[in-house]
């Protein structure tokens, strides 16, 4: 039996608890599991942009021509303080730090050569930058995984470290034959295999899955193995309610679910695992667990395929402030047929996909993303259309794997009501594994705390004092 397992960056930090409470948390099960490692919290925010914020790290410095090479110094001093911190677990110090003086050296050089070919005008620009941004993610992946090995080993455990960056190689070959190559004659049952969490391969893992593509390795991984079980650590629970917004005192950790409810919450960047890494295990049929780094006794979240609550719940609230509802009003829509297929090749023309739609006689309201809003897309539409309405929103969403429960719609628009704030757009299918609430962006915490304490908190106590 082997299990694949992700290692999130703000549990790489706290190395010591994963040691105790995973990797050496039961001697007999040592081995038989191989480890997908995220850089250590905030390394990868540097090297690129903070994920959350936006905030530029060396990549913007790189693209817009400014010094990048003392920015790399400074990560390097970082780095090696890391190691520092990490010696008393048993890192060799020296090791480490040649290691990563190595690596940022040879990076350095790479993007000084690179930023020669841009001024050349030979190659695009957008291919350079391209491959500057890949090649920056994959230090923080190959500093992290490297030391992971090396404290194992110290510990007296076999151990490896698969270094698939390809940081020294020029092998044209693709990420799966990357991630094939790699494993041929490994045998994870007798070692312990930590591996990057980036994996270079001529299609770009960051061209399409961006800042999920350790999600991305971590889910081929699981797949070229067969593993049983894949399971990602993180610093939380996959719970009720963000608890950053509720506390956490005020949550209900899932238990289980399944593949379609990720994708719901991954549709609004609630991400369990990113959709596209989901989608192929769930095909292998590989259930995925999330479990509390912190939290080892507890066994965390289980996401297969088959799983429906038997007792109807809800299971999740979620959402996301992050949004703008675009309605088009035209009073030429009604009895049109395909009338939305216009409204849809304007999308499809600027890259911009929905969150939800609702529709009536005479007008169609989507909500996307507020970064697609780009003035040229509304132009387009105001061009098309009678009247363009653009209003910055949240949305709130109630979640579960079998809410089809008689007046829960009721129950939720009451508590949203009680408590001030108004619905302007609403959203369910046939299926009724997710009902959307379209509400002004101001309201989005307070409609996130009251959905969760009313819907999920008193009715998980209400359950257990019964019990």
């Amino acid at each position: 039996m082997i299990t694949v397992e992700k290692i999130g960056g703000t549990s790489m930090s706290a190395f010591q608890d994963v040691l105790a409470n995973i990797i050496l948390r039961e001697p007999s099960r040592v081995y038989g599991r191989v480890y997908v490692v995220s850089a250590y919290a905030g390394v990868t925010n540097q090297l690129l942009e903070h994920k959350k914020t936006g905030e530029p790290g060396i990549y913007a410095r790189f693209a817009a021509g400014e010094d990048f090479g003392g920015a790399l110094d400074a990560l390097t001093t970082k780095l090696k303080a890391l190691n520092a911190g990490l010696a008393p677990l048993g890192l060799p110090l020296a090791v480490a730090d040649r290691f990563i003086d190595q690596r940022m050296a040879a990076l350095k050089a790479y993007l000084h050569s690179m930023r020669h070919v841009l001024a050349s005008g030979y190659l695009r620009r957008d291919s350079v930058l391209l491959a500057a941004r890949e090649m920056l993610a994959a230090i923080g992946e190959a500093h992290s995984a490297f030391n992971s090995a090396e404290i194992l080993k110290a510990k007296g455990v076999e151990a490896s470290f698969m270094d698939l960056t390809g940081f020294d190689d020029d092998d044209p070959i693709t990420i799966d034959e990357r991630i094939h190559q790699a494993f041929r004659g490994v045998n994870p049952a007798k070692q312990v295999v930590v591996v990057t969490g980036y994996t270079k391969g001529v299609e770009g893992i960051m061209r399409e899955f961006d800042r999920g593509y350790s999600e991305v390795t971590f889910s081929k991984v699981a797949v070229e193995l067969r593993a049983s079980e894949a399971i990602i650590h993180k610093e939380f629970h996959l719970s009720s309610a963000d608890p950053e917004i509720v506390g956490a005192d005020n949550i209900v950790p899932v238990g289980n679910t399944n593949y379609d409810v990720a994708d719901q919450l991954a549709d609004v960047g609630m991400e369990a695992i990113h959709p596209k890494a989901a989608k192929p295990m769930e095909l292998a049929g590989i259930p995925i667990r999330l479990k509390n780094t912190f939290e080892p006794e507890h066994p965390g979240t289980l996401i297969t395929k088959e799983y429906v609550g038997k007792e109807a719940r809800i299971e999740v609230i979620a959402g996301t402030p992050k949004v703008t509802a675009v309605e088009i009003h035209d009073p030429g829509m009604v009895g049109t047929v395909g009338f939305d297929l216009g409204v849809m090749e304007i999308f499809k023309r600027h890259g911009v996909s929905y969150i939800l739609k609702a529709t009536n006689a005479n007008s169609i309201t989507h909500v996307i993303w507020e970064k697609s809003a780009r003035p040229s897309f509304i132009e387009e539409l105001e061009n098309s259309y009678e009247k363009v309405t653009i209003l910055p929103s949240a949305v709130v969403c109630v979640i579960g794997s079998n809410i089809a429960i008689p007046g829960v719609l009721a129950r939720a628009a009451q508590v949203l009501a009680d408590n001030g704030i108004n619905v302007n757009a609403f959203s369910q299918s046939l299926r009724q594994i997710n009902m959307q609430f379209v509400i002004d962006r101001a309201h989005y915490r307070k409609a996130i705390a009251a959905l969760n304490q009313a819907l999920c908190v008193e009715v998980a106590r209400a359950k257990n004092g019964h019990a």
